[in-house]
C-alpha cells in the first residue's frame, strides 16, 4: 500500500529549503489547520445531506432533489442560508457565556477530528497516548452544551443541557470501557500502533467475543454520546423545542448543528480504528492475491467507507426506533451497559492472559 508520507515529508523538505525552522512548522501548522478546517465544512455538507436522504428512504420519500442535480447543492445553499442570519443578541443572559459555548463545542470536536488515522501516514497528531487524549478532548463538548443551557436563562435550554450533562457523563463510562478492552487487546494506545496492529486481521474478527459486545456497546453508547435518536432527549423538539440551543441563531447555531454530524463522524472513525482496522484493508490470512488486490485501494478510501457505512447504522437507528425517556435512557447504561462492559473487559483480559486469540 502507498505510503503517502512521501508526499508530507516532500513538503516538509520544500519548504524547509526556504525557511527557517521556525517559520516552517508555523507554515506546516496553518496548512494543517486550514486542511482540518476545510474537510470539516465538506464532511458537514455532506452528511447533512446523506441523512436527509436516508431519512427519504426510510420514509419513502425523495428528499432534496431541486437544487443541484440529485438535490446536492441543498447543503450548500443551507450554509449560505445561515452565514447571513442574523445573530440575535439577548437580555438577561451571560453574554459572555452565551457566546462561548458554541466555540467550546466546535474545539472539542475538531481537537478529536485530528487524531483520526485519515490514510497511511496522514494523521495530524501521533504520540503513545493518542487513545487517551481523544477521549479527553472528546470530554469538552459537553461544557459547551451545559454552558449554552444555562446562559440563555431559557428554562427549556436549562432542561435540555442538564439531560444532556447527564446523558453524556453517563455513556462516556461505556465508551471509554468499550476503548479499554480493545486497548487492552492491542497493547498500545498509539492510534498508529492500534491500526498496524490490525495488519492481518481486523479486532472486530480477531478479539472473538469480547471485540462484538465492545462493538455493540461502542455504537449505542456513541450513539447516545452524540445525542442522536433515539437518545436525542436534550433537543427534543416535541418537548423543548430545541433544546439546549433554543436561543441560538446564525453562524452560533450552525456551530451546533455541524458539531453534531461532525461527532457523527468522529464515533463512527474511532469505531473503524478501533474495530475494523482504521485505514488498513481488509486481509485474509493465506489469500495473497487477494490482498494484494486489497491493498491497490487507497487508505483514506478504506478509512472513508468504513467511517460512512457505521455512520449509516448510527442514522439508522435514528429512524427506526422511538425517542427513550430519560428514565429508560439512564436505566439502560447503569443498569445493563456498564456492568456488561466490566464483565466484558474482565473476559477480555482473560483472552489476553490464556492467549485464546489469534
Amino acid at each position: 500500500m502507498y505510503d503517502l508520507s512521501v508526499i508530507t515529508t516532500w513538503i516538509h523538505d520544500l519548504l524547509s529549503s526556504f525557511m527557517p525552522q521556525w517559520l516552517t512548522v508555523t507554515t506546516e501548522c496553518v496548512l494543517i489547520g486550514v486542511g482540518l478546517l476545510l474537510v470539516y465544512a465538506v464532511l458537514a455538507l455532506f452528511y447533512i445531506y446523506f441523512e436527509r436522504k436516508v431519512c427519504a428512504a426510510f420514509q419513502c420519500r425523495l428528499g432534496p432533489n431541486r437544487v443541484g442535480p440529485f438535490g446536492v447543492l441543498q447543503s450548500v445553499a443551507d450554509m449560505f442560508k445561515i452565514l447571513i442570519k442574523e445573530l440575535i443578541t439577548l437580555n438577561h443572559t451571560d453574554k459572555f457565556l452565551f457566546a462561548l459555548a458554541p466555540f467550546l463545542v466546535i474545539i472539542a470536536s475538531m481537537l478529536a477530528f485530528a487524531v483520526l488515522p485519515w490514510g497511511n501516514g496522514i494523521q495530524v497528531i501521533d504520540f503513545n497516548i493518542g487513545i487517551f487524549f481523544l477521549i479527553a478532548v472528546s470530554s469538552i463538548g459537553v461544557l459547551g452544551i451545559l454552558l449554552a443551557g444555562w446562559s440563555s436563562n431559557n428554562k427549556f435550554t436549562l432542561i435540555g443541557a442538564l439531560r444532556s450533562g447527564a446523558q453524556m457523563v453517563s455513556y462516556e463510562l461505556s465508551i471509554g470501557l468499550s476503548v479499554l478492552t480493545m486497548v487492552a487487546f492491542a497493547g498500545t494506545m498509539s492510534v498508529s500502533g492500534l491500526v498496524e496492529a490490525q495488519h492481518d486481521v481486523w479486532f472486530i474478527f480477531s478479539g472473538h467475543i469480547p471485540a462484538i459486545i465492545a462493538f455493540i456497546i461502542y455504537i449505542i453508547a456513541g450513539t447516545a454520546e452524540t445525542n442522536r435518536g433515539p437518545f436525542d432527549l436534550p433537543e427534543a423538539e416535541s418537548e423543548l423545542t430545541a433544546g439546549y440551543h433554543t436561543e441560538y441563531s446564525g453562524i452560533h447555531f450552525g456551530f451546533f448543528y455541524l458539531a453534531e454530524y461532525l461527532n457523527l463522524f468522529i464515533v463512527s472513525g474511532v469505531a473503524a480504528l478501533l474495530f475494523f482496522g482504521g485505514w488498513m484493508p481488509l486481509h485474509i490470512p493465506g489469500w495473497e492475491s487477494f490482498n494484494v488486490v486489497m491493498d491497490y485501494i487507497p487508505s483514506v478510501i478504506w478509512f472513508l467507507i468504513k467511517a460512512v457505512a457505521l455512520s449509516f447504522v448510527i442514522i439508522w437507528f435514528k429512524w427506526t426506533f422511538p425517542r427513550l425517556r430519560i428514565d429508560q435512557l439512564l436505566s439502560l447504561e447503569w443498569k445493563y451497559l456498564l456492568p456488561i462492559n466490566l464483565c466484558n473487559l474482565v473476559l477480555m483480559v482473560l483472552i489476553i492472559v490464556k492467549g485464546w486469540h489469534f
